[in-house]
């Protein structure tokens, strides 16, 4: 009589049965842990991302854009921030700031070493000294051009201030100095005085200007009959909220440009859509999270389908786009949502309400700063606070929540395991000694067939 079963598979199987009840119930619970787990992920990024979207609208300081222009393009560029207004200015740009160049042709190459020190000024007051006794790096005993450079731009207090630089046209070798501030300010002054070697002194002693070192002077109004703006720098910041960068002089005996300064419908529209996008992209994300699915259909319920305070969420924000401040809404705007919810911006709507109140787009959008919250961002930004806040916030109490679910989940996946391995041993066990007991009995009675056949 053969052996009619496997000790090891049938121990497997009865040690399955024993634990797969509890296997069933174990393994859903990890894995909605697991859904909830990665649900809370998709739902904080997405939450972040629109409180960075409110954080970058408040930062603006306005919602309502102003451009600044200037007539004549060619003079220079100009920006607005919050606090520009609209208005229209005359000016005349006399000259732009330079920065200082000074060239020294025909160093001598000077045999080393080379004591004194090399001082050099800016705008008169003392920058910083070189010292060339230990510039001939590649130890030839000759201090070049190259190596004079390397020391004035590696000197200790020199940090960026003045550039050296050596330029070759045909076979003359030249250094070349140049300030890194423009302005009267920034003018490069030589000292020699100390160096050792009397040619290079002499040559030092000679520089030629290459580019004068002038300061900005730009008039409010016409040239010597307005008001005469003069700094280093060729960014002026006299007109509030308008910051001007020139970068070409007029004409001597041209009439002055005009910058204006005006609404930008563009960049208010921008604004406004910027929201629009933001809160439709954290609205799908929530959507998709509380979708209660479709059976028919074979599509799945979201992770959070039956949660209510997700769905409150939800409807928290819908309610928020739906408020009213100073008097105003979003939809006054020309921002709407349609009967699932999206919001669209109608600019054409936007524009003419700008037009009838062009304070009123700020009033109703506010901000969000931890020391003036007010408005739609305020409020939003207060909310994602509920939510977001790394200490005592929504998602970080039901992350920790889902943790010691499956902290807990994987204690007793060990302990099932452990069950199961114990059942299988005495399974195993019990089924091997039958194994063995039927393979006696099948001995025991071929041996009798064969008596019976012998007999």
């Amino acid at each position: 009589m053969a052996t009619s079963f496997d000790p090891a598979s049938t121990a497997a199987s009865l040690a399955t049965a024993y634990t797969q009840a509890a296997q069933a119930q174990l393994t859903a619970q990890t894995q909605r842990a697991q859904a909830q787990s990665t649900g809370l992920t998709k739902l904080q990024s997405a939450l972040q991302a629109f409180d960075s979207a409110v954080s970058t609208l408040s930062g603006k300081k306005t919602m309502v854009q102003h451009a600044a222009t200037f007539a004549n393009t060619s003079v220079g560029t100009a920006t607005t921030s919050a606090k520009a207004q609209p208005g229209s200015y005359p000016l005349f740009v006399e000259q732009v700031a330079t920065a200082h160049q000074v060239v020294f042709t025909d160093l001598p190459a000077v045999p080393v070493p080379v004591t004194g020190t090399l001082s050099i000024t800016q705008g008169g007051v003392a920058a910083f000294d070189v010292n060339f006794a230990t510039a001939d790096l590649d130890n030839n005993g000759t201090l070049s051009q190259a190596e004079m450079a390397r020391a004035i731009n590696s000197a200790a207090d020199n940090k960026g201030k003045v550039t050296a630089s050596v330029m070759t046209v045909g076979s003359a070798t030249q250094l070349v100095l140049s300030s890194a501030a423009t302005g009267a300010s920034g003018a490069i002054g030589i000292d020699a005085s100390t160096i050792s070697d009397a040619a290079l002194k002499a040559k030092l002693g000679a520089g030629t200007t290459l580019v004068e070192a002038k300061d900005a002077i730009v008039w409010l109004g016409a040239k010597d009959t307005g008001v005469k703006l003069q700094q280093a720098s060729n960014t002026f910041t006299a007109i509030e909220g308008v910051s001007m960068t020139f970068t070409q002089a007029m004409a001597a005996g041209s009439a002055p440009t005009t910058l204006t300064v005006a609404g930008d419908s563009a960049g208010t529209a921008t604004n406004v859509q910027n929201f629009v996008d933001a809160f439709n992209t954290l609205k799908s994300t929530l959507d998709t999270l509380t979708s209660a699915g479709s059976v028919s259909d074979g599509v799945a319920a979201g992770t959070f389908a039956s949660d209510a305070s997700i769905r409150a969420l939800r409807t928290r924000l819908n309610d928020m786009v739906r408020q009213q401040v100073g008097g105003v809404r979003l939809a006054d705007f020309g921002v709407a949502a349609d009967r699932n919810g999206k919001l669209t911006l109608d600019k054409t709507k936007l524009q003419t309400k700008l037009d009838a109140a062009p304070d009123s787009l700020n009033t109703l959008f506010g901000s969000a700063s931890s020391t003036a919250s007010s408005g739609l961002l305020g409020a939003m930004d207060k909310y994602m606070d509920v939510w977001l806040n790394s200490v005592d916030g929504q998602i970080k109490r039901r992350q920790e929540s889902v943790q010691s679910v499956q902290k807990a989940a994987t204690e007793r996946q060990t302990r099932l395991d452990n069950q199961y391995d114990n059942a299988y041993q005495r399974y195993l066990k019990q089924f091997t000694v039958l194994q063995n007991l039927q393979a006696q009995m099948a001995e025991t009675s071929s041996m009798f067939d064969a008596m019976s056949v012998s007999a």
